[in-house]
């Protein structure tokens, strides 16, 4: 049997990874003119938008008393903190103290708050944590949402999750827990259980469950299949730090998917959930059904990944066994790797290194 204990890769367990993009909040939470304040791998970090629908990230820490600036209001397009009215733009340069004279040495402009590159896509506002071991860093794009052609409807669902970022990550990518987390008879149940077996194949700081045939035993394919005849096809991709992509197609129609983990605190984080379609168009309320649906699956790996957390509180040896657990071994791997080619300069070692079969039963 093959069996890989968590504790021989421990440098990196539970640490967040920087130099990436991560979604603050979906796009509806910050209209024109308005801010909110968040935490992002333990960051005090503040999100807002001018009256003209432009977007910035900065520190969410007044530099006069410490006071958060997510308490204030926009006026005139920057941030006015609550305390004393000090107000800043959007690059994080001071524009005025109401408690100055005329006459005062003081240069307002001269004081500034951390700023974040901050961008709006796929319903979400992204914020870039730099990595303070690559100061030289270039900053990709924000990371997409395949979206082959439109129109097409477009949900977003978030929930937070009191587990550590590394455990709420592998919950996601979990191959096996389906029968047991999400039984119900639209869906599949544990008498519907029978072996599977996925290609692999690496791609840039992730994996790739190449293009296949879904689940037998899933209800939804059924239906689209049912509706439009095949050939149906999903793949699902990991990409670090946190996203998993999963793309299903039947000829012009999709169903385009993408969750990620966020860490928030060590032990808490947050998923985000956006889907996209072009497919079933004709049914009513079709949003509303998908919401419907989704919500009741992330409760579901809510509820199991945080009583999972209740047992890792004792710190147990945890074992990862066989193929349904390769997928976890090859994200804790994938996480050291990066880790690895930060500190020390060399190329990402990437640890898959050709297309791999597993198979597992669910």
């Amino acid at each position: 049997m093959n069996v890989d204990l968590i504790t021989e890769i421990k440098p990196s367990k539970n640490a967040p990874l920087f130099g990436f993009w991560y979604p603050a909040c979906p796009s509806s939470d910050l209209g024109p003119g308005s801010l909110k304040g968040t935490i992002m791998l333990g960051l005090p970090i503040l999100v807002c938008k001018t009256a003209q629908g432009a977007v910035a990230a900065m520190r969410d820490i007044c530099p006069h008393r410490g006071m958060p600036l997510s308490f204030g209001r926009m006026h005139n397009d920057c941030v006015e903190c609550a305390y004393h009215g000090w107000r800043f733009d959007q690059k994080g340069r001071c524009q005025g103290i109401p408690a100055l004279v005329e006459g005062s040495p003081i240069q307002p402009d001269k004081i500034g708050i951390l700023t974040y590159p901050c961008r709006e896509r796929d319903g979400y506002i992204w914020v870039f944590i730099p990595d303070s071991q690559q100061p030289d860093q270039t900053i990709p794009d924000v990371p997409p949402l395949p979206l082959p052609s439109s129109p097409y409807r477009m949900v977003q669902i978030s929930t937070t999750l009191d587990c550590t970022i590394d455990d709420g990550i592998v919950g996601l990518m979990d191959p096996a827990h389906g029968p047991f987390v999400h039984q119900s008879s639209w869906w599949r149940t544990q008498d519907s259980m029978h072996e599977k077996a996925k290609t692999f194949e690496p791609i840039p700081c992730g994996f790739r469950m190449v293009p296949h045939a879904p689940s037998k035993n899933s209800g939804p394919y059924k239906i689209l299949n049912l509706f439009y005849g095949g050939p149906l096809t999903t793949t699902i991709d990991f990409v670090l730090p946190n996203q998993r992509f999963e793309f299903v197609q039947c000829g012009s129609m999709f169903v385009s998917t993408r969750a990620t983990v966020t860490p928030i605190t060590d032990l808490q984080c947050r998923i985000d959930f956006c889907a996209a379609w072009n497919a079933l168009g004709w049914l009513p309320f079709s949003k509303t059904l998908f919401r419907y649906f989704a919500n009741i699956f992330m409760r579901q790996d809510k509820q199991a990944m945080e009583r999972q957390a209740v047992g890792l509180r004792y710190n147990p040896a945890l074992m990862l066994i066989d193929d349904a657990d390769t997928p976890a071994k090859w994200y804790y791997k994938l996480k050291s790797a990066h880790l690895a080619s930060v500190q020390t300069g060399r190329p990402f070692d990437h640890p898959l290194k050709g297309r791999v079969t597993l198979r597992w039963r669910s």
